[in-house]
């Protein structure tokens, strides 16, 4: 029995000492637990924190967990940034392709955003710093909450019409204000030339519309055969005025409105030859010589035959129109440089400095009392103006009043026309005639 109580005794401590050890680890698992329990909680804390995607329990370390959370919202924010800018780039696009300056402010009046028509007032440039202050002034009533706009007249040089709006902003981030500035000059005298062109198309169709209805009623009550024919003829000299308006009026609107859409080759010289065919009968009757000297090579251009003709065509009925019976016109046809001219010579009533700016508006005449007996309708030039524009050509006026007028189309060469001085049919631009001293005398073409 003593060996068996002695044996128990043993049994007894070991197992205590088990117990003890297992009590420790025990303590030590539960005080692991406990610290992973807090480091995950500070973990997820910081996360909230920071804004960072909540990482996921997966059984790695603590500090792999935040890693992994880090890049994650990096790659995120690298995203958004990514998109952000694209949007911002776009949007800077956009405003950058409008024709108005905008201008952004924030609530200091500090500019923060601008488009590229906006660079020439954010300098204040000359008479751009008049508009920079009336930006200045109505941004200020745009931050305390007031849409305003004021119209500024600028007399330059060049005039301008420009209209400053502005608007209040606001936003999450805080207030501001937008301007917008925009030029409209151009609608402006677009505006002022439609009213214009109304007044004058009523005027130029009432009065002989008003004519015929008078003559008409007259005719009706006349019983004498020779004043009944003049009633007649007279009736229908205004009914050929009213048509040839309309058709000058009908082929100008289809030239402002469409580009030359039949371009091919075209010879200038063979279409000046063709242009006084085409009106050397009205000129004959009239007691009026036409004379055309053209160049032995080809005057070559690139266009629209048709609207070419036409130009020359309404050049030379115009200087036939303004020349005085028994004087000679003359067409000369040329290159010059890399230029193609052709050159309308008359020496007729020639017109006065004051008028030569305006003689390209429609229905303007310098002369109207003769343009009326003539049967002017004050759109050829009109129509010769902008058929050079077309054309990437111009059209120039030199005039003595009492001596004559030289109208001279240039247009862009198809090729280099450059003519040898022993040519025939070189004009000299700056002589009225060709030099009647000189062996050289033009090429009758007709």
């Amino acid at each position: 029995m003593p060996f068996v109580l002695g044996m128990s005794g043993g049994a007894t401590a070991l197992i205590a000492a088990a117990a003890a050890v297992l009590a420790s680890c025990l303590s030590w698992i539960v005080a692991l637990k406990i610290t992973q329990r807090r480091k995950r909680s500070r973990i997820y804390d910081t996360s909230l924190r920071l804004g960072l995607e909540q990482p996921e329990d997966d059984g790695g370390d603590n500090i792999d967990l935040l890693m992994m959370a880090i890049e994650r919202s990096v790659r995120a924010m690298r995203t958004e940034s990514v998109e952000a800018a694209a949007v911002n780039s776009r949007l800077q696009e956009a405003m950058d392709s409008l024709p108005q300056a905008v201008l952004v402010f924030d609530d200091s009046a500090s500019v923060v955003g601008h488009n590229t028509a906006a660079e020439a007032f954010i300098a204040a440039r000359h008479s751009d710093a008049l508009i920079g202050a009336a930006v200045a002034e109505l941004v200020a009533d745009a931050l305390v909450g007031q849409s305003s706009a004021r119209t500024l007249e600028l007399f330059g040089p060049p005039r301008r019409t420009v209209v400053v709006t502005t608007n209040p902003l606001e936003s999450g981030s805080g207030s501001g204000a937008v301007a917008i500035i925009e030029d409209i000059t151009e609608r402006r005298r677009l505006e002022a030339v439609r009213t214009d062109f109304v007044a004058n198309i009523s005027h130029e169709l009432k009065t002989p519309v008003g004519a015929i209805s008078l003559l008409a009623e007259t005719l009706l009550a006349e019983d004498d055969p020779a004043v009944a024919e003049r009633l007649a003829n007279r009736i229908l000299s205004e009914a050929i005025r009213v048509g040839h308006t309309i058709e000058d009026l009908l082929e100008l609107s289809q030239i402002e409105v469409d580009e030359p859409v039949e371009f091919g080759i075209v010879d200038i010289g063979d279409l000046a030859a063709e242009a006084a065919d085409r009106i050397r009968p009205a000129a004959e009757q009239a007691g009026i010589t036409i004379q055309v000297a053209g160049s032995s090579t080809a005057l070559s251009v690139r266009g629209d035959r048709r609207q070419l003709l036409s130009a020359i065509s309404n050049l030379l009925d115009n200087a036939v129109k303004y020349s005085d019976q028994g004087s000679t016109v003359d067409v000369f046809a040329t290159a010059e440089n890399s230029e193609v001219l052709v050159a309308i010579v008359d020496r007729g009533i020639g017109i006065p400095v004051r008028d030569i700016e305006r003689v390209f508006e429609r229905f303007y005449r310098v002369d109207q009392a003769r343009s009326r007996q003539t049967g002017g309708t004050g759109l050829g030039l009109a129509i010769v103006r902008h058929v050079a524009v077309n054309h990437r050509g111009t059209v120039d006026i030199e005039s003595r009043l009492g001596e004559g007028s030289r109208f001279t189309l240039r247009f862009p060469a198809l090729e280099s026309n450059d003519p040898d001085a022993s040519e025939p049919g070189v004009f000299e631009p700056g002589a009225f005639e060709p030099d009647q001293s000189s062996d050289l005398q033009p090429e009758r073409l007709s």
